[in-house]
C-alpha cells in the first residue's frame, strides 16, 4: 500500500465537508459504519439540513451530484470510474459519465502570470494577440484563442492557479479514506479502493502535466505521417511547459454539427470509416491509441481532411498485451474457454479468491454466443461490455488500459453510429484483426516467439546451478528464512493481543482485590470508618478499572 503523509489538522475542515456531503446526499449509513460522524462539524449537526434531493432520484445520481459538490478531484475521479464498469455496477458508470466540470474561468491577470512563471517571458512577448475570454473552461484549465509573433494561429491551454494543490489535498484525504474503508469495510476489500485511488492518481497527474499531452500529440502525428485524411495539430513546445500547452488552432467544423456538414458537402459516412479505421491502426498497428474519440474531439476541416483533438486521454498497449488480445480473440472465435482463462490469468485478472468453475461456465455460454460467427457479425462494443459484466460479476480487475481501450472502443463506435447509423465497428475492424491473427500465427513469428523463449530459458538454465548452490549454502549455515504471509493473520495476532491484554488486566485488578482484603484483616492505620484507608482506596481502585473493563467489553462488543 502506498505511503503518504497526511496532514490531519490542516485537513479537518474537508473531511468535515465530505462527511456532510455524504450525509446530504443520503450515505449516512457509510459514514457510521466507519464511525467518522463524530468528525462531522459542530455547526452542521445543529443546522438544520435542506431537502435537495427528489423522491425520484435513484442511488447512482445521488452518487454523482455529490461528487458534483465535492468538487475537482472527486468529478475526475467519478470520469475515471465511469470507464471502469469492472469495478462499479454499469448503472453508476452510466450515471457517472454524465459528470461535467464545467467552471467560471480565471481572469486574465492569472493567465498572464502563469505564462511569465512557466515560459518565462511576457504575454505580449510571446503572442501577437490572445484573446482575454478563453473559449471553454473547465476544473483543470481554460483554453484562449491567440497568434503567434510569427502569424500562426493557435490554441493555448492554460492550467487553473492552485488546482495541483487542491488536487493534491484530495488525494491525500482519498487515501486515507480508502485505507480506513478497506480495513473496516470487509465489502469494499473486494473493488480494492487504494488500488483505485492509485490509478486515479496516476491518470490526474498525468492530465496536470501538459507536456504528456504534447508529447502524445506529436507521437499521433508521427504515427499519421503517412496518413492524407488524418490530421494531428502542431505543437509549439516554445510556448509549451508543465502548465501551458500551445497547439495549432484547427480552423474546421465540429463533427456533430451536421448543417454546416451538409453545407460544405462532408461525406458522414466516409468520415465515420476514416476515423474509425484510424481507431482500429491505433490498436492493431501502433499500440497507442486515442481513448476519447467523441464529436468535440474530431473536426472537419474545410480541404476535407479529419482533425484529432485533445489528446489527453491515450492508451497504450506492447506488443505483448497486443498479442494477448489477439489471442483473446483467437480464443473466442474458436469456442476455447481454457485458452480465454489462461489468458485472463496471463493479465494479472484472476487471483486465489476467484471461482474458477463457475467462471468457466459463464464464459462457455458467452462464447457460445458468437461461437462460429464471422468476425463482421460482432458487434465488438457489446462484447466489450457483456465481457466486464461478467468479469465484475466474479471481481476480476481489468488492467486499466484494457478498461480504457473498452472505453475507447465504445466511444469510437458512438461516434460512428451518430455520423452513420447503418455502420458496424466489426465490418471495420475485420480486416485488421485478421491480419493481425495471421501475423500472430505466421510461422516466422511462432519462430521468432520459440527463439526468444528458448533463449530465456536458456539464461534461466545456466543461472541455475549458481542459484541452487547459493541456496543450498545459506540453509546449510542455518540462515534459509521462510516467509510465512497468510490473507487476514494480522487481524488474527492483533485479536489474540487484545484478548491477553483483557487477561491481564483482569488479573491485576483481582491481584489489586486480594491485596486489599489482606490489608483490611490486619487492621493497619490510618483507619477511615474503622477501615484501614490503604484497603478502601484498594477496593476503590479495582471498582474503577473493574467498571471501566466492563464498559470497554460492552462497547465493543469483544467478550
Amino acid at each position: 500500500m502506498k505511503q503518504r503523509k497526511i496532514h490531519r489538522y490542516s485537513m479537518i475542515r474537508r473531511y468535515g465537508k465530505i462527511i456532510d456531503a455524504l450525509i446530504k446526499y443520503e450515505f449516512g449509513y457509510i459514514v457510521d459504519r466507519m464511525g467518522l460522524r463524530n468528525l462531522r462539524p459542530l455547526r452542521s449537526r445543529i443546522r438544520r439540513r435542506e431537502k435537495v434531493l427528489k423522491e425520484t432520484d435513484t442511488v447512482p445520481t445521488k452518487a454523482r451530484m455529490m461528487l458534483e459538490e465535492l468538487g475537482p478531484a472527486y468529478i475526475k475521479l467519478g470520469q475515471i470510474l465511469s470507464m471502469r464498469q469492472d469495478l462499479i455496477p454499469p448503472e453508476y458508470a452510466n450515471e457517472f459519465s454524465k459528470l461535467q466540470d464545467d467552471v467560471q474561468p480565471f481572469g486574465m491577470g492569472e493567465v498572464e502570470k502563469l505564462i511569465r512563471e512557466e515560459l518565462g517571458s511576457e504575454t505580449k512577448d510571446l503572442f501577437g494577440y490572445f484573446e482575454p475570454v478563453p473559449i471553454a473552461a473547465a476544473s483543470i484549465g481554460q483554453v484562449h484563442r491567440a497568434k503567434l509573433k510569427s502569424g500562426e494561429d493557435v490554441v493555448v491551454k492554460v492550467q487553473r492557479p492552485g488546482i495541483r494543490k487542491i488536487i493534491n489535498s484530495d488525494l491525500d484525504i482519498m487515501y486515507s479514506i480508502a485505507s480506513f474503508a478497506e480495513e473496516h469495510l470487509p465489502e469494499a476489500r473486494l473493488y480494492k479502493p487504494v488500488g483505485i485511488v492509485e490509478e486515479f492518481e496516476r491518470s490526474i497527474k498525468a492530465e496536470m502535466d501538459y507536456t504528456q499531452e504534447g508529447r502524445n500529440a506529436d507521437h499521433f502525428a508521427r504515427n499519421f505521417r503517412d496518413n492524407p485524411r488524418i490530421y494531428i495539430p502542431k505543437v509549439y513546445w516554445d510556448c509549451t511547459s508543465t502548465k501551458v500547452l500551445t497547439l495549432e488552432f484547427i480552423d474546421g467544423v465540429k463533427s456533430s454539427s451536421f448543417e454546416e456538414l451538409n453545407s460544405m458537402g462532408a461525406d458522414r459516412q466516409g468520415v465515420a470509416i476514416d476515423v474509425l479505421k484510424a481507431f482500429m491502426k491505433q490498436i492493431y498497428d501502433d499500440g497507442f491509441f486515442h481513448a476519447d474519440l467523441h464529436p468535440g474531439n474530431v473536426f472537419i476541416m474545410k480541404d476535407g481532411r479529419i482533425a484529432l483533438l485533445d489528446f489527453g486521454m491515450a492508451g497504450f498497449l506492447s506488443q505483448d498485451m497486443r498479442n494477448l488480445l489477439i489471442d483473446d480473440l483467437i480464443a473466442i472465435t474458436r469456442g476455447d474457454t481454457v485458452l480465454y482463462i489462461e489468458l485472463l490469468r496471463e493479465l494479472g485478472s484472476i487471483d486465489e479468491n476467484t471461482d474458477l468453475s463457475a467462471l468457466k461456465m459463464d464464459i462457455d455460454q458467452l462464447i457460445y454466443k458468437y461461437y462460429g460467427r464471422p468476425l463482421r457479425q460482432l458487434n465488438t462494443a457489446l462484447i466489450l461490455e457483456e465481457m466486464i459484466n461478467l468479469l465484475r460479476k466474479y471481481q476480476v480487475r481489468v488492467p486499466s488500459n484494457i478498461a480504457l481501450l473498452s472505453k475507447g472502443a465504445m466511444t469510437a463506435e458512438s461516434f460512428g453510429s451518430l455520423m452513420d447509423p447503418d455502420i458496424n465497428l466489426a465490418v471495420i475492424a475485420e480486416p485488421f484483426a485478421k491480419k493481425a491473427i495471421k501475423d500472430r500465427l505466421r510461422l516466422t513469428n511462432i519462430a521468432g516467439s520459440t527463439y526468444r523463449d528458448a533463449s530465456n530459458w536458456a539464461r534461466v538454465l545456466h543461472k541455475a546451478p549458481i542459484k541452487i548452490g547459493h541456496i543450498l549454502d545459506i540453509a546449510e549455515r542455518g540462515y534459509l528464512k521462510l516467509r510465512f504471509d497468510p490473507h487476514g493473520f494480522n487481524r488474527v495476532v492483533s485479536e489474540i493481543d487484545a484478548a491477553s491484554n483483557r487477561l491481564s488486566f483482569s488479573l491485576i485488578i483481582s491481584a489489586i482485590i486480594v491485596g486489599s482484603s489482606f490489608i483490611i484483616q490486619t487492621g493497619m492505620e490510618p483507619h477511615i470508618w474503622g477501615v484501614p484507608l490503604l484497603g478502601v482506596i484498594g477496593f476503590l481502585m479495582a471498582g474503577f478499572l473493574g467498571m471501566w473493563l466492563v464498559i470497554y467489553i460492552l462497547r465493543t462488543g469483544r467478550i
